[in-house]
């Protein structure tokens, strides 16, 4: 199951504002629960983006550090703690990989303004239900090899279009038309569901 497919089909959690809180006052039972709640989650998120268990499990520990350091900022009221948890997790993995000198001095400032907790506020509304992630699924199971390539690698490691083509070895027309035929078959496919 992609990412995607993880994130789709996760349902918000009963209790999530009262954990948020509990965070806040900085109980450590609190981390300690969050960490039961999505330390799976994180780690097959992160262990997808950076291929190396070593590595995945440091990132772990840092997505789950920032999260107490920063969960005074996030207003439960307005959003679910597991969207924003797995979008530190994932910025922290392409941090990982995309850690070279010239090129980090550029993204953390990105990434840092990507994971505010204000990002996420509705993230609860937002999320799509298990029926709808069930159609995603499928809908993504439609797509060709290189389709399903083009957008794993926009989303597992945040690439352009143009640093795919240099990663594949393909012309930039090439993975364009890959991008925008991908993204027209999950249109179709997603179109033909009734609302």
């Amino acid at each position: 199951m992609s990412l995607l497919g993880l994130l789709l089909g996760l349902e918000v959690p009963e209790g999530d504002r009262e954990l948020v809180d509990r965070l806040k006052r900085r109980d450590p039972r609190a981390l300690a629960e969050l960490y039961d709640r999505f330390g799976r989650l994180a780690y097959s998120v992160i262990i997808a983006i950076v291929r190396d268990s070593g590595i995945a499990e440091d990132l772990v520990q840092e997505t789950f550090l920032r999260v107490w350091n920063r969960v005074q900022a996030f207003d439960s009221q307005r959003g679910a703690m597991g969207p924003w948890l797995l979008t530190v997790a994932r910025n922290r993995a392409i941090d990982h990989v995309r850690s070279a000198a010239a090129r980090m001095s550029r993204n953390v400032y990105e990434l840092e303004e990507r994971e505010h907790p204000s990002l996420f506020v509705d993230s609860e509304r937002d999320l799509i239900s298990s029926d709808q992630g069930r159609i995603v699924r499928a809908a993504l199971t439609t797509l060709n090899d290189n389709q399903k390539k083009v957008i794993e690698l926009a989303y597992y490691e945040g690439l352009s279009q143009t640093e795919m083509a240099e990663k594949l070895g393909q012309p930039l027309g090439t993975i364009k038309t890959w991008v925008r035929s991908a993204l027209k078959r999950l249109r179709e496919e997603l179109d033909r569901v009734p609302a």
